[in-house]
């Protein structure tokens, strides 16, 4: 992906955007201080070079039933692409799997889990994770509180400069 230089207007757009998905462009607008025509216009050029992926709603897994969220540290017997991309295949496919990360060191995988219960996880642990083809080991940390939670990325302002802004 070409590398787009943003200026501070994009990076409010960007920082109010993650903030709340659901402001109307409108709001977006007088927020950043331009006109609602040319916010569009950038939104959508953010929009169109990847900067913004998508729209989401931050649903209360507890309000679902799922009470429970493990990070599952996957250990497998052989590392090779084809082995990688067939166990991210496999993992796309379980929906209580709601992060896939591929780390270097001891752990191959770490994966965020959620589930109604310790006894769902165990289920699935067992009756997917560990059985599935060339995983080695599963090592299971029990998430007891979430303290921060923020989606998307820190969006700094302050080291724009302004002579960039033309």
């Amino acid at each position: 992906m070409r590398r787009v230089k943003l200026d501070r207007i994009d990076r409010k757009i960007l920082r109010d955007l993650q903030a709340d998905g659901r402001m109307t462009n409108v709001d977006l607008a007088e927020r950043v201080g331009i006109s609602a025509p040319p916010c569009l216009r950038r939104v959508r050029a953010l929009e169109k070079a990847g900067f913004i992926r998508g729209y989401h709603a931050d649903v209360n897994p507890d309000t679902l039933g799922y009470g429970v969220t493990v990070f599952a540290q996957v250990g497998l017997a052989s590392q090779s692409d084809s082995d990688l991309r067939a166990f991210e295949e496999q993992v796309a496919e379980w929906p209580e799997v709601r992060e896939c990360n591929l780390l270097t060191g001891d752990i191959d995988y770490l994966l965020k889990v959620v589930s109604r219960d310790w006894e769902d996880y165990q289920k699935f642990l067992t009756g997917r994770l560990t059985a599935a083809k060339n995983v080695s080991h599963v090592r299971s940390a029990l998430v007891m509180r979430t303290t921060k939670d923020l989606p998307g990325v820190p969006i700094p302002m302050e080291d724009i400069d302004e002579d960039d802004e033309d």
